[in-house]
């Protein structure tokens, strides 16, 4: 698997190309009503989401590091996993989208679309394939019943 950077670092290169985008760009601010609430809805939910799901790999005792997903000991189908393929790139989506909110500038959205297929192209389509080889009809049933992201 080709996979170089941590989803993490990722994370950080969209968040401050937002912040960039939010400082220098001279138009699209926005401001409404109830925007400080979904800023705390979004992060504290993306903040919830994303330690749910680690603590779920730490029980099942497999790897957190999607670079090596060969390593992976385990499927993990339970949880919030029934919900969610990727539940960790989605607290970081979540995460991405407050923090876009609160910057406020229009554009970031197009900026947590761009993390979107970012991930999936270069992280989770590599990652889905690693795993169908080790998992095989395991991992192909689940991908037809659980969604990549919600």
């Amino acid at each position: 698997m080709k996979l170089k950077l941590p989803p993490v670092l990722v994370f950080v290169v969209f968040s401050t190309f937002m912040y960039i985008l939010a400082m220098f760009l001279p138009f699209g601010g926005f401001e409404f009503f109830g925007r400080d609430f979904l800023i705390i809805l979004l992060g504290g939910l993306g903040l919830l989401l994303g330690l749910v799901s680690l603590i779920q790999f730490f029980v099942s005792k497999t790897t957190i590091d999607p670079r090596i997903p060969l390593k992976t000991t385990s499927l993990v189908t339970n949880g919030l996993y029934r919900y969610s393929r990727n539940p960790m790139y989605l607290a970081l989506l979540m995460v991405l989208l407050a923090w876009g909110l609160w910057l406020g500038n229009a554009f970031n959205t197009l900026s947590a679309a761009g993390f979107v297929g970012y991930m999936n192209k270069f992280q989770i389509i590599p990652e889905e394939k690693a795993l169908l080889a080790v998992f095989g009809k395991d991992f192909r049933h689940y991908c037809t019943q659980v969604r990549r992201w919600f």
